[in-house]
């Protein structure tokens, strides 16, 4: 387990004396990779608050340049950034607010040639790309490399956010076996809605990482921000499912899976 400096223990303090977390779990956080994809107001934000909490390495994966109308959302950015690309302003603002973590950047999108080479870089994956190709790319990937992967989307006023853990919960691919037809700029949206799930998808990566707290495993969870409605939805995993169908586990104990899905650290 790695040590945390004087700085650490005073920086993360607060969060420290939390019941249930304390020290270890904050040398988990410090030791553990999370691989970001699509930061964007979505991803930007988690990659923002996983920062702060004090994640050791971050590897931000977008390509693609700010453009004007991302304003209202990515808040990372600046508005002299406009027409440049939005990853390294993501690094460099993120190392601006928390120097002790380790970010990297890489100005490419999720594909068949890197994902590969990302996933296996990272002990956990936020998708929050724009796109269901590169989620796609990254839930088949994570399943390979039995890496868990934080699922979270929306559309307009309402999104979705669950947590894929190879062989023990439904993978993207079971839960939507048919991709909708999307555009990505044909929809509104509301900075305080991305924000708010990208604030609830850094919290899921911190349970995976800490163990401190229970993920949503096998549960979706949905939310109807114009009404403020939220519910869990039972998911359950397709046998035949064509990315996850052959990859299984079992494991006895809440406890037994909690030590999985930190024993990377």
């Amino acid at each position: 387990m790695v040590n945390l400096s004087p700085t650490e223990l005073e920086r993360y303090r607060r969060q420290i004396m939390l019941p249930g977390f304390g020290k270890e779990a904050q040398q988990r956080l410090k030791s553990a990779t999370v691989l970001v994809t699509g930061v964007g107001g979505l991803g930007g934000t988690a990659a923002l608050y996983l920062a702060v909490a004090g994640v050791g390495r971050l590897i931000l994966v977008r390509g693609g340049e700010l453009r004007l109308d991302d304003m209202n959302r990515q808040i990372l950015m600046s508005d002299d950034w406009v027409g440049k690309p939005r990853v390294f302003k993501a690094k460099e603002r993120l190392a601006d607010i928390n120097p002790d973590v380790e970010v990297e950047a890489i100005f490419d999108y999720v594909t068949p040639d890197n994902v590969d080479f990302l996933v296996k870089s990272a002990d956990v994956a936020l998708d929050c790309a724009h796109n269901f190709t590169e989620r796609d790319l990254l839930n088949a990937a994570c399943v390979r490399w039995r890496k868990p992967m934080v699922e979270a989307a929306m559309d307009g006023m309402e999104a979705y956010l669950t947590t894929i853990i190879p062989g023990v919960t439904p993978c993207l691919s079971c839960l939507f076996p048919e991709k909708p037809e999307w555009d990505r700029r044909g929809f509104g949206v509301l900075g305080a809605v991305s924000g708010t799930l990208a604030c609830l998808t850094a919290l899921e990566a911190i349970k995976v990482i800490t163990g401190c707290s229970q993920p949503l495993l096998s549960q979706l969870l949905t939310m109807d921000l114009h009404q403020m409605n939220f519910a869990k939805r039972r998911s359950y995993r397709d046998r035949n499912c064509p990315v996850c169908g052959t990859h299984s586990h079992q494991y006895s104990t809440p406890q037994q899976l909690s030590r999985v899905l930190v024993n990377s650290q």
